[in-house]
């Protein structure tokens, strides 16, 4: 299952370690990391972007009480809802969370697979690069008259050497991909290496990295329980609240796979003998989005199969 060589170490500074477990949905992340963490007396800062919000509970698989009440947890049921969450604040509350538990001797678990979110232990996640007003907009008119291929074609005028890893099936991503390099007079290659030279919070940190899978048949089927279970807990009637409280307005919670199918069938847009299959389709989607991302944007590091691991000392080799 992938390189099972050493663990991922950045910018070692003494006394300073962050083991990180990551790790595709459904495969196992909490249940081992709190097993490790107790085994080490551990404590965990979540890095799952769902997760911040108070009464998001069965949609996420959020850890239970009994979780929490056996190793502490930090950076969970932080925010209402309504409330944005942007990868900046996340890094900041992270740190101080991490510099807490490290003065008390304690050490450091994060865990989670929002890769947006993970990527602030490895590297800088914003470069304060301004995009004026005009700039946004000239972009906005370019999408509406010509479509994401417009868009596509000038990005592609101004990086001749390629547009690397960008999506470009994804208009807000190839929108704001243009806008800087129209803002800067820079490629996104230039840009990407300036970016990856910039500081960061973590960087006087070591991190430990690992990263769990399962099979993908053994995948499927937890998958397929997870979802069962989380509309047998009564994933229809936490939706209905949480729209009740703000959900609607938070674009990121409520597009949340899970989330967003039940507010189709709730809006009348599906049917709800469909929602099973649709929620576990979409989470299969998400897997196979969050490998590629993991593969491609993370260190290298060691893949662990969950499945036959056996022992929660296994996950960061020493």
């Amino acid at each position: 299952m992938g390189d099972a060589g050493p663990v991922v170490s950045l910018r070692r500074e003494a006394g300073r370690t962050l083991h990180v477990l990551t790790g595709c949905t459904a495969v196992g992340k909490s249940e081992w990391a709190v097993r490790w963490a107790e085994a080490n007396s551990a404590e965990i800062i979540s890095c799952d972007s769902l997760l911040f919000y108070r009464g998001m509970d069965i949609g996420t698989a959020k850890p239970t009480r009994e979780e929490r009440g056996r190793v502490p947890h930090h950076l969970i049921d932080i925010r209402d809802v309504a409330e944005p969450m942007n990868a900046a604040l996340y890094a900041s509350m992270a740190f101080n969370a991490a510099e807490e538990i490290a003065a008390r001797g304690r050490p450091i678990l994060v865990v989670g697979g929002s890769g947006f979110y993970l990527r602030s232990f490895f590297a800088p996640i914003a470069d304060g690069l301004h995009v004026p007003p005009e700039t946004r907009a000239r972009v906005a008119a370019m999408l509406e008259s010509g479509g994401l291929p417009a868009l596509v074609g000038e990005l592609g005028r101004l990086n001749p050497g390629g547009l690397g890893g960008l999506d470009t099936s994804n208009p807000r991503r190839v929108a704001s991909a243009l806008g800087r390099c129209l803002a800067s007079g820079r490629t996104l290659a230039e840009l990407s290496l300036e970016f990856a030279r910039a500081p960061f919070l973590f960087a006087g940190w070591e991190v430990r990295l690992a990263r769990l899978d399962r099979k993908g048949p053994e995948l499927d089927a937890r998958i397929a329980s997870r979802v069962e279970a989380m509309l047998n807990a009564g994933l229809v009637g936490e939706v209905t609240r949480l729209l009740g409280t703000g959900l609607r307005s938070n674009p990121s919670a409520a597009c949340a796979i899970g989330y967003r199918e039940t507010i189709d069938v709730l809006e009348g847009r599906a049917a709800m003998d469909g929602l099973t299959g649709a929620i576990a389709r979409d989470t299969r989607a998400l897997v196979k989005k969050q490998r590629t991302w993991f593969r491609t944007q993370l260190p290298p590091h060691p893949v662990l199969d969950a499945a036959e691991l056996g022992d929660a000392a296994r996950l960061f080799l020493r």
